[in-house]
């Protein structure tokens, strides 16, 4: 397995670990232990960046263009 695989595969795996954090801490109603599964996730978050910093960095991820002020304004708009 080359490098490029096993750090897209990094990536992807810890994408679906942050989803399950999510839906863990909406669902956990002790304060303590939803306090905890949220500093795992924000661990989880600062890791996948990392990764994410590294692959961009190799050009083994390309994110999406830029959005434009005028995309930015049309969400904000749409959101609120």
């Amino acid at each position: 397995m080359d490098e490029k695989t096993m750090v897209n595969d990094i990536l992807n795996g810890t994408k679906a670990e942050l989803t399950t954090y999510q839906g863990v801490i909406s669902e956990t109603e002790n304060t303590q232990l939803r306090q905890t599964i949220q500093q795992i996730r924000n661990n989880c978050e600062n890791f996948q960046y990392e990764i994410f910093k590294i692959a961009e960095t190799k050009g083994y991820y390309i994110p999406a263009a830029k959005a434009t002020v005028t995309e930015i304004n049309t969400v904000k708009t749409e959101l609120q």
